[in-house]
């Protein structure tokens, strides 16, 4: 077999991905607990301003209510604590429950609190709080991004939050349920400029719809897709459940792409174009490129998606 996992990978090495995320993210990591937080309100509030960050859904929040009520029943102290220790990643119950909550439960579950902050319902940045140079400097480079950059740092900022999973013997996951697919007569197909593949075609169009059932069936039994800053996940279980976990409701704009011929029949494709999710709506899209690796049937492989570095990299369709 001429193509591995990891080879499949350098498919397009030309990419320029969004470097300033992963380098933004690591620099956030070694704040300190207090500068995390404080530094996740500012953004919060700071972002608000431009980007309307929408409610999550009832089913993301079920089941982060319980806990939610719990924390609003404290007093500030207690409260600081709890997010103190999420940012930690602390052995505590809440920190274990947060840790089996799919992303969009940790991001509904950081909205909520966000409002309830500015309604005095918890605990405000301390007063006095004096922001180090460090947190000053993270903040700017914050600024300093494109918006789906920043949305990107955020949520990767909190997700990460919570006792490690890695520690913990057993725990069951949650998520919130699967959307059921789109009817078909609600569907739209996308068309993109330079590739009439059907297999890259109905990638788009099955993931837009939320029929991930169909999506899956587009992989190869061993296929991996590698999210953008994450290392690949391999094998069609792994891969639907993070489709249904957390792609549902995304809207992939796909606009241009080029189509090559690989070693033993295999062809890569590379689209650009942008990607929207629930929670910013269309007012904000992620420039993004995939890169899609299919075995001489069809099957895809592998498929990246990266986070591009500008916009400019929309055009470059460069090998």
């Amino acid at each position: 077999m001429p193509f591995t996992i990891d080879s499949a990978r350098s498919i397009f090495p030309n990419t320029l991905s969004a470097d300033a995320v992963p380098a933004t993210i690591a620099r956030f990591s070694q704040l300190n607990a207090e500068d995390q937080l404080a530094l996740i309100w500012f953004a919060y509030l700071e972002m608000g301003k431009a980007i309307t960050i929408a409610a999550p859904g009832a089913a993301s929040m079920q089941f982060a209510e319980p806990t939610l009520e719990e924390i609003r029943r404290m007093p500030f102290q207690q409260q600081s604590q709890v997010m103190c220790d999420l940012a930690n990643r602390a052995d505590t119950p809440i920190g274990r429950t947060y840790a089996s909550w799919s992303p969009n439960i940790k991001l509904g579950f950081w909205y909520r609190l966000g409002q309830w902050m500015e309604e005095g319902k918890v605990a405000p940045i301390p007063e006095g709080y004096k922001q180090s140079a460090n947190a000053s400097s993270v903040l700017q480079a914050i600024r300093n991004l494109e918006s789906g950059q920043q949305i990107t740092v955020l949520r990767n900022a909190v997700v990460d939050m919570g006792f490690d999973t890695s520690n913990m013997s057993s725990y069951q996951r949650v998520a919130e349920p699967v959307a059921p697919p789109k009817d078909m007569g609600q569907r739209t197909k996308v068309t993109i400029e330079g590739i009439d593949n059907p297999t890259v075609l109905s990638y788009m169009d099955n993931l837009n719809a939320n029929d991930f059932d169909a999506l899956i069936e587009l992989f190869v039994a061993d296929g991996a897709l590698q999210p953008p800053f994450r290392k690949p996940i391999v094998g069609k279980e792994s891969v639907l459940r993070f489709f249904r976990e957390e792609c549902q409701n995304l809207k992939l704009i796909p606009e241009r792409g080029v189509s090559e011929p690989a070693e033993d029949g295999f062809t890569q494709i590379k689209v650009t174009g942008k990607c929207q999710t629930p929670w910013f709506g269309a007012g904000v899209g992620m420039n993004i490129a995939w890169r899609f690796l299919l075995n001489p049937e069809g099957k895809i492989f592998f498929v990246a998606i990266d986070l591009l570095a500008s916009p400019k990299e929309l055009l470059n369709l460069a090998r």
